[in-house]
């Protein structure tokens, strides 16, 4: 893979429960993981790097980054958050140049998803 210089190379989320949230993202976006440890665990399939981190001081938090995730398809994105236990903390709605909601993951990190209009 190819780091470009400046871009997007790597996101880490903090986590309370490694097993949740590899179960939550693994059932919504279908990642797959490698476990570093008791703590670490890194993301496969999500076209950027990145990694849970149990052991991080870091607490999980509305606060910190947001995370965008593309989708083809929102209300079945939107619908597999739901089933897979995510809570919705932003609605739907529409911008310029497209639409998407936001949600928050079983550690109670807020991500969004969107799609082209």
């Amino acid at each position: 893979m190819t780091n470009p210089h400046h871009g997007f190379n790597y996101i880490e989320l903090p986590s309370t429960s490694n097993a949740a949230m590899k179960k939550f993202y693994g059932t919504v976006f279908g990642w797959t993981f490698q476990d570093w440890g008791d703590t670490y665990v890194a993301i496969h399939g999500s076209a950027v790097e990145g990694g849970f981190d149990q052991a991080s001081d870091r607490n999980p938090s509305a606060d910190g980054p947001l995370v965008v995730i593309f989708s083809n398809d929102l209300d079945a994105t939107k619908s597999a958050v739901l089933a897979a236990g995510g809570d919705v903390s932003v609605d739907t709605y529409s911008f310029p140049g497209g639409q998407r909601f936001h949600f928050k993951d079983p550690s109670g990190n807020e991500l969004a998803v969107w799609t082209p209009a």
